[in-house]
């Protein structure tokens, strides 16, 4: 379940991340509402998952990195952002970080 409660987090986070940019500055005031409920998601579910017994450092570890990539492709796929090969190369190392943070702790 903690996995599940995880995932949860990181998409909550990436929509309120999402939310955030459509808030114009906090200028589009429709979209605060959603990024504070989407944020308030986040952390609860990430909580969530720690009171299963993940460890700290590997919930957190893939949360923030899951959701910086994410938060990447998302960016360039609705707002049109850059999406550099140096990027794409950050992203792969990533994955490869929270590869190694979750086989490390079973080790």
């Amino acid at each position: 379940m903690g996995w599940a409660y995880l995932f949860g987090a990181i998409l909550s986070e990436v929509a309120g991340t999402m939310a955030l940019r459509l808030t114009d500055g906090f200028r589009a005031k429709v979209w605060i509402a959603p990024m504070l409920a989407a944020y308030l998601l986040a952390f609860t579910l990430l909580s969530l998952s720690l009171r299963t017994g993940m460890p700290v450092g590997v919930a957190y570890g893939i949360w923030a990195a899951v959701g910086v990539a994410l938060t990447a492709l998302l960016a360039r796929l609705l707002f049109k952002d850059p999406l550099t090969w140096r990027m794409g190369l950050g992203i792969v190392a990533i994955i490869g970080g929270v590869l190694l943070v979750e086989t490390g702790a079973h080790a």
